[in-house]
């Protein structure tokens, strides 16, 4: 009977190939399958970007794996689980034929994460290791140099602010707007105008070559984009 594979989730950084972990680049040096989502046929995975200065060095790289399925940019949920679940099925194919899988994703393999749709599928029924990243809004608060939390302050993750806005603002210190592409200008303004001293920020394409820091912000709102909000200690 064929062993099965095992399951590899791989954070991969906000950008920079060299802020790949060593363990993450031991992976990809030997995995036989990469399985790399991206939003559309048209566009290259980002992700995969990061990883191919790794993987073309390798001997084998004409006869690696890589499996591009599309996971759409969507909200509809019941769409979304279709595509969880037939993405499932396919990886579930290679690790049934004893192959590795490694399924990487932008940014840590756990914050807001499409690997983490398939972990849950297929988790119990094959061995599965989960690779951490590094995150897009460390990444941006070294790039700017400046450390996003201190002693006892609390930092909130937002994805996408809703009617929540006002008691997140009330009780952080500093606050992580991780698709700053989905913010609208009435949200912005609802941030600017609270009484509280605040420093805004956005990174546009953190680590990547055409990386760009704004002050308050961003107008252009590329997909890469993130803006930290910190709040003034009392």
């Amino acid at each position: 009977m064929t062993k099965k594979g095992k399951l590899i989730g791989i954070g991969v950084g906000p950008g920079d190939t060299e802020l790949l972990t060593l363990k993450a680049a031991k992976v990809l040096e030997t995995v036989p399958v990469i399985f790399s989502p991206k939003s559309s046929k048209e566009k290259e995975s980002i992700a995969l970007s990061i990883v191919r200065p790794i993987i073309k060095k390798r001997k084998d790289y004409k006869r690696l794996m890589i499996v591009e399925p599309i996971f759409p940019m969507i909200e509809n949920k019941e769409e979304l689980e279709k595509v969880w679940t037939s993405a499932s099925e396919m990886i579930a194919q290679y690790l049934n034929s004893g192959r590795d899988v490694a399924f990487i994703t932008l940014g840590d393999s756990s914050i807001f994460s499409t690997y983490s749709y398939v972990q849950k599928k297929l988790k119990g029924q094959y061995e599965i290791e989960t690779i951490p990243g590094i995150t897009s809004f460390t990444a941006c608060a070294a790039t700017r140099n400046e450390a996003l939390v201190e002693q006892n302050d609390i930092l909130t993750i937002v994805p996408k602010i809703d009617e929540r806005l006002e008691e997140v603002l009330e009780y952080s210190n500093s606050i992580v707007l991780m698709k700053a592409s989905r913010n609208t200008s009435k949200l912005e303004s609802t941030i600017e105008e609270n009484d509280r001293p605040k420093e805004i920020y956005s990174v546009q394409n953190c680590t990547r070559e055409n990386e760009k820091i704004i002050e308050g912000f961003s107008h252009e709102k590329p997909y890469l984009t993130t803006t930290i909000i910190k709040f003034e200690n009392d």
